[in-house]
Formats: C-alpha cells, sequence, structure tokens
C-alpha cells in the first residue's frame, strides 16, 4: 500500500511520468473503466471547490465512485477523532483523499488508514497534489514558447516569481520542492512583510545553490519572469481579524493590466484559487492568464495520480 503525503518522496523522473500520463488523459478525452468498481472517500474538514470537485471529477472519469464526507455532516462534530474517522472510513473504500486544516494531519490519518491516503492539503504544509498541476501546467505552457524546463541546455535560467502569502501557502511550498529538481531555475519572493518564505524553504535552496532575491519591487521582477504565481493572503491562517487587516492595507501586490505593462509578453500568470483581490477581473482577457487551465489540468493529474496509485502502475 502507497501513500501520496509529501513532494519530497519524489524524483524527477516521477514526476515527468506524472505528466506525460495527465497529458494522454487530456489529450485522449473519454470516459475509462481503469477504476470501475473503486470508491474514493472524499473528506474535507476544510472548504474547497477545486480540489474537492476534481477529485470527484477525476475518479467518475476513471469509472469509479465517490463518497464525500465533510466534518460538518461526519462524527467529527460530535468529538470523534480523526484516527478513529480513518480507520472507520477505510471499510467503505478503496482510497481515501483528506483535505485537514492542521499540518501533518495526513501522515496520521496515513499510519492508522488500511487503503491509501491521498494528502489534498494539510494547513501551511504541503499541497501534493496541486504541486503536481502545476508543474504540469508550467511545462506545457511554457513549451508553447519553446522553453522546456526540464533540459539542461538552456542557455538561462527560467525565472518564477512567488507573490503573496508566502508564508502561509502550502501550494507555493510543494511547488518549489518541486521546482528544486529541475534546472536552471530561479526565483523572486515578493511578499507583504510577515509573510515571508519559511525558513526551511530558503534554507534548502541556499544548500542547493538555487538562486532566489527576496523583497524585490514587483515591476522590477516582471521584467524578468517567465511564471508569475500569485496567491492569496490567507485570512484563515491569522490568529485575529486585526493582524490580517494590518496585513491587507499594506498589500500592494495586485495584479492589473496597469502593472502587467512592465511583465514579457512570453511569460504565463498562475494562481491556485480561489482569489480575492490580488488579480483583477480584467487580467482573465490577457492570453498569459492561465489560472483556469491549471483548474481544468488538475482533473487529469488527478486521474493520472489516483490510476497509478490505485493499479500500482508507478512506485511513489
Amino acid at each position: 500500500m502507497k501513500h501520496f503525503l509529501s513532494v519530497l518522496c519524489l524524483n524527477k523522473n516521477q514526476i515527468l511520468s506524472y505528466i506525460l500520463k495527465a497529458e494522454n488523459f487530456k489529450n485522449n478525452w473519454r470516459f475509462y473503466d481503469n477504476l470501475k468498481n473503486r470508491t474514493l472517500i472524499n473528506i474535507f474538514f476544510e472548504p474547497s471547490t477545486r480540489t474537492s470537485c476534481s477529485f470527484q471529477a477525476a475518479m467518475i472519469k476513471l469509472g469509479g465512485n465517490v463518497i464525500n464526507i465533510t466534518e460538518k455532516f461526519s462524527s467529527v462534530e460530535k468529538g470523534e477523532s480523526l484516527e478513529d474517522t480513518i480507520k472507520t472510513v477505510s471499510y467503505y473504500g478503496d482510497v481515501i483523499v483528506l483535505r485537514h486544516p492542521q499540518k501533518g494531519r495526513s501522515q496520521i490519518a496515513a499510519k492508522v488508514a488500511s487503503i491509501p491516503v491521498i494528502n489534498a492539503g494539510d494547513g501551511n504544509g504541503e499541497h501534493p497534489t496541486q504541486a503536481l498541476l502545476d508543474i504540469f501546467t508550467i511545462k506545457s505552457e511554457l513549451m508553447k514558447f519553446d522553453l522546456d524546463i526540464s533540459s539542461v541546455y538552456r542557455e538561462k535560467n527560467i525565472v518564477v516569481t512567488f507573490v503573496g502569502d508566502l508564508k502561509n501557502s502550502r501550494t507555493i511550498h510543494s511547488l518549489i520542492h518541486i521546482l528544486c529538481l529541475f534546472p536552471k531555475i530561479s526565483f523572486y519572493f515578493i511578499h507583504p512583510k510577515g509573510l515571508e518564505m519559511p525558513e526551511e524553504i530558503t534554507y534548502k535552496l541556499l544548500v542547493n545553490h538555487i538562486q532566489f532575491t527576496e523583497d524585490e519591487t514587483l515591476e522590477n521582477a516582471l521584467k524578468k519572469t517567465d511564471v508569475l504565481y500569485v496567491t492569496r493572503i490567507q485570512k484563515e491562517r491569522f490568529e485575529t481579524i486585526q493582524q490580517y487587516n494590518a496585513v491587507m492595507s499594506e498589500n500592494n501586490y495586485i495584479i492589473d493590466n496597469h502593472i502587467l505593462q512592465y511583465a514579457k509578453e512570453k511569460m504565463i500568470i498562475m494562481h491556485p484559487l480561489p482569489r480575492l483581490n490580488e488579480i483583477a477581473v480584467e487580467v482573465d482577457n490577457d492570453p498569459r492568464a492561465v489560472y483556469f487551465e491549471q483548474v481544468k489540468n488538475g482533473i487529469y493529474m488527478r486521474m493520472a495520480i489516483l490510476d497509478s496509485i490505485l493499479n500500482n502502475t508507478e512506485t511513489i
């Protein structure tokens, strides 16, 4: 039995294998029977639209079934422990997809589960399936500009700029770990005060001699950026509403048509969604905006993950 809890268990070849499988599902769209008579248990203790729905859609497209559980409608509302919930639902299906507001809870779930557990986001820890759909999007979109993220023969670095809540964004944390496996990548980190990238990540970049720059002005960074990855300020991670409001009042990093005048023509704009006001709606019509393509890619990447885990077609 294999779980899918962290991108740290993946190597570059495994990631490229997932991308290839997701591409095949995307380019040969149809309903499959790979997971006929298999059941996914979708357990979400935090609100979710894209992750929850895309796992459901992926399982259905593979011919399987889905059982949805939320905290409000589970015995957790009565005080049941996570461990007992996981032990119980393991009898009802073949794989568990777990979203939890506390970091590390997917690892706890995996220790007691009798079926595979997939981490669908744990607090401000990791979001490994999001990172895989993100690298899938980056690779496929940059190839349109003849930029191959996996090539060691590129003359220049691919520049990835992360903007927003870098402290709490589990999607960014997981994606950076994946990007570190690819050659000639450099980063800009742009964030409001107090929402810096965690030290364990910047330390990893330093140890591996991967170039990164913090606190660069957005205008200057955009001139060099190939991938602009924007995230919202995560209200739910603040202890008080006053702390959140203080950060929001100083957050000047808004992506709109005006600021994009500084950006390269050949670049992409990404966002894991949901967004608040950090990307203006007017940007949706910009051909560089690919955040809704990310949503689409999420279905096919999660099809690839589910098929790999339940059919033992790849070692994780």
